[in-house]
């Protein structure tokens, strides 16, 4: 046989000799018809999972930005914000106890359910911290405005950066403190010579984001440990509930036990209705947390813990941008330069972590900064057209 033909089983089972060139031809002309058809199928795919991100992303921002402006609404209207939070875990925790039953009726699978020793030793400390950072949260909207509660919650990465040093679950890197430094620097810009400035909500908030970095770390660490058996967001949130109404109950007892009692929004009320519209709307905050929750927990679960993170970003500089347009915050130049600063030093802290984790390289860098500078430009073009007010250090008045 020759070098340039090829053994081809023919279709009566005997075995002939074809050209190569022909035999090339042949097997290549069939491999270009099924190329189109695989391309097709990757194409798919691919739109498939971005419209799968883009949709959990999308669910996420409407519940986590509706439930700030949500809340910020309705605490003005009912001023028991620790009260408020209780009902909403109480919803929450009958709403994943409802969902672990529908779970085990349609697939004959019993869920976890914890032992007193474990449940104890594990999720005590992390059921308080989450309870005292919600209601500290919620507590603050008395005082301040969105945009100054959004920037002082964001600094919770740096409590979680020194709690994850603390159990270990971060090394020790100079880029840390870079990141630290950047992230303090920027919200002491933002906070400087506010006019809406207020020192009882600013501590509550900061209060609560030291908590919040208590409070991640610690859920880290159980829902990383498989012996536990919490991997299940659900399973997660009906086993923590209780703890969280334990630790706030006393605080709503002490803080706003006598006031509920004799207002006449609730107990001593004149008229069923006013009643009846306070539940409603406590029970549309309650169902608004839960799917808030619900969805960070699909949007982990199905991408990454770096898409969460751009998106937390993204969700922030909406927020803000929604505060300053609709809301009637107020933003200096000097405010929003601290905006940025702080911005940027939480986006090096993704990029550092998935460098360090994830081997990425500069695309995350790039991914961080488009995302980034459209929204910082947004609000600056917004803050110009408003033509917000800006006294400078030396007292002179500027225009942003």
């Amino acid at each position: 046989m020759s070098a340039t033909a090829s053994n081809v089983q023919s279709n009566d089972g005997s075995k002939r000799y074809v050209h190569f060139s022909g035999y090339q031809r042949l097997h290549g002309a069939a491999n270009q018809s099924l190329q189109p058809a695989r391309y097709r199928m990757h194409a798919l795919r691919y739109t498939a999972t971005a419209l799968q991100t883009v949709g959990l992303v999308l669910l996420y921002y409407c519940f986590s930005i509706g439930i700030t402006f949500y809340q910020k609404w309705f605490i003005k209207e009912f001023r028991f914000p620790l009260t408020v939070v209780i009902c909403h875990l109480v919803v929450k925790f009958v709403l994943s106890g409802l969902l672990r039953l529908a779970y085990q009726i349609f697939t004959g699978k019993p869920r976890i359910l914890l032992g007193w020793a474990v449940y104890v030793k594990q999720l005590a400390i992390t059921g308080v911290a989450s309870a005292l950072d919600i209601g500290f949260s919620n507590w603050s909207f008395e005082f301040i405005t969105v945009s100054l509660y959004t920037m002082t919650k964001s600094t919770c990465i740096i409590f979680i950066l020194g709690f994850s040093l603390v159990f270990g679950l971060e090394r020790r890197r100079c880029s840390l403190v870079f990141i630290v430094i950047l992230i303090a620097v920027g919200l002491f810009m933002f906070t400087y010579q506010s006019t809406q400035f207020n020192t009882e909500g600013f501590l509550l908030v900061l209060s609560a984001s030291f908590l919040a970095g208590l409070r991640w770390t610690l859920a880290q660490l159980v829902m990383q440990r498989k012996e536990v058996g919490l991997g299940n967001p659900i399973d997660m949130i009906f086993h923590v509930q209780p703890w969280m109404i334990l630790g706030l109950l006393p605080l709503a007892i002490a803080f706003e036990g006598i006031p509920i009692a004799t207002s006449e929004k609730v107990f001593r009320f004149r008229d069923a209705e006013v009643v009846l519209r306070t539940c409603k709307y406590v029970l549309a905050g309650s169902l608004l947390a839960f799917l808030m929750e619900l969805s960070e927990y699909l949007l982990l679960t199905y991408t990454s813990s770096l898409t969460l993170s751009i998106a937390g970003i993204i969700k922030e500089v909406c927020t803000l941008y929604l505060a300053v347009k609709y809301s009637g915050d107020e933003m200096s130049s000097m405010n929003l330069l601290g905006l940025i600063i702080c911005l940027l030093g939480i986006a090096l802290h993704i990029v550092v972590k998935s460098l360090n984790t994830n081997g990425l390289g500069l695309d995350s860098i790039m991914r961080v900064t488009c995302m980034l500078l459209p929204g910082s430009l947004l609000l600056l073009l917004t803050c110009r057209k408003k033509r917000i007010p800006f006294t400078s250090v030396w007292g002179q008045s500027k225009v942003c």
